[in-house]
């Protein structure tokens, strides 16, 4: 029993400690909690603070997003039905929210460029969808993206269908302008 205790002070321990390190009051009244095994252990000083970074935006919203994924290509050249024209890809979930956050943009993007860019729905709302959508991809030469992004919902990259290099990533950015520069300089060099 206290070495069960003491596993889950440990790993509760660690899993605070950035928090711990966080606090910007290291003097915070500390809480001293009797335990069964006669030991006392402080309170974390910041458990009743509010979380500094909660309320601040995500600097990568409006901009192509570095931690999106790592990758520079989608695998290779896509589907020859998708040749001639730059492929937007959709990482789409039904539940989730910033699925429903870059909907009406993307709306807006298929209205305005439906007859010039190409795009692609890779649905993972569930697994029967997830095995619909990787067949699909398959078939498209997006295979091994979605491999990659399937688990990044709210995630539009934008590619280039012959060489299926990323020209953009974004992830849950609503801003039009950042698609439509990528798109246009796309289109420009075709």
């Amino acid at each position: 029993m206290k070495i069960q205790y003491l596993s889950v002070l440990v790993i509760v321990s660690i899993l605070s400690l950035g928090a711990v390190a966080s606090c910007s009051n290291p003097d915070a009244a500390t809480t001293n909690t009797p335990s069964n095994t006669g030991t006392e252990v402080k309170a974390n000083p910041c458990a009743s603070k509010a979380n500094p970074c909660a309320s601040k935006a995500n600097p990568c919203a409006s901009k192509v997003n570095p931690c999106a994924s790592k990758a520079k290509s989608v695998g290779g050249p896509l589907a020859k039905e998708l040749q001639g024209k730059p492929v937007v890809v959709d990482v789409f979930a039904s539940w989730c929210p910033g699925c429903q956050n870059i909907a009406p943009t993307l709306s807006q993007l298929k209205q305005e460029y439906s007859d010039k860019v190409n795009f692609v729905v890779l649905d993972v709302t569930d697994q029967a969808k997830l095995q619909e959508t990787a067949a699909n991809a398959k078939k498209l030469g997006l295979g091994q993206f979605l491999e990659t992004t399937k688990s990044q919902t709210s995630t539009v990259a934008i590619v280039d269908p012959a060489t299926g290099n990323i020209l953009a990533m974004f992830k849950n950015n609503p801003n039009k302008a950042d698609y439509t520069k990528i798109l246009d300089a796309a289109l420009a060099k075709n």
